[in-house]
């Protein structure tokens, strides 16, 4: 399998955490796969200013965004914004699709608004300050969906991620779905978080799921 190419998807009011868990770990995981690629897409390239003021410069748009084989949904307030989009939506699903669609934390909800989650288990933030979390949420609103708490649900085509730091596992998951599992395993080891990725999957008392075939 040749190595894959990876659009993070950024926005207004996206948690830095998120950026952080998935752009930096696929930045650590190159000195094991350095053919790895990956990249920052809005909907407009340019300065995207993140949640508490954080700005990151963005080198692409929707309209020239390269050829990518994960589309990766990132969470954080500003999802709320983003759901109602039309823009948004045909990005993320524009109807015949290869891709392998991936969210973190709120980004899920994003791809719920799109369509793409009905008919399947799926998970998204599980915790909040708000009375109804985004997880409520997505069972609420969303009712097509099978929506659980997890670190990470594999559907496939899809994969959602859990909330804030579960972002860290579904990124080491992404790997391991390109890369195997002994590939996963090392580059948690190389950032520390081994003890912590399985920590995760005894919380949530789960084997890490593979695709289904």
């Amino acid at each position: 399998m040749s190595d894959p190419t990876i659009a993070i998807f950024v926005y207004a009011d996206v948690e830095p955490i998120d950026v952080g868990a998935t752009f930096g770990i696929f930045s650590m995981a190159r000195r094991l796969v350095p053919d790895l690629k990956f990249f920052l897409v809005s909907e407009q390239p340019g300065a995207v200013t993140l949640t508490n003021g954080l700005t990151i410069e963005v080198p692409h748009g929707f309209a020239d965004c390269p050829h990518h084989d994960v589309l990766l949904v990132l969470g954080g307030a500003g999802w709320i914004d983003q759901v109602g989009k039309q823009s948004v939506r045909a990005f993320i699903n524009p109807g015949s699709d290869t891709r392998l669609i991936v969210s973190v934390c709120t980004g899920g909800m994003i791809l719920a608004g799109a369509g793409l989650l009905d008919g399947h288990q799926a998970t998204t933030r599980r915790l909040g300050k708000e009375d109804v979390t985004p997880l409520d949420r997505m069972k609420r609103d969303y009712p097509a969906i099978d929506a659980r708490p997890a670190q990470f649900v594999d559907a496939g085509r899809i994969v959602t991620g859990g909330g804030v730091t579960l972002a860290i596992d579904t990124a080491l998951y992404v790997l391991e779905r390109f890369y195997g599992a002994e590939t996963r395993g090392e580059v948690a080891r190389l950032i520390e978080y081994d003890r912590a990725y399985q920590a995760n999957r005894t919380a949530f008392q789960t084997d890490t799921p593979h695709a289904p075939q």
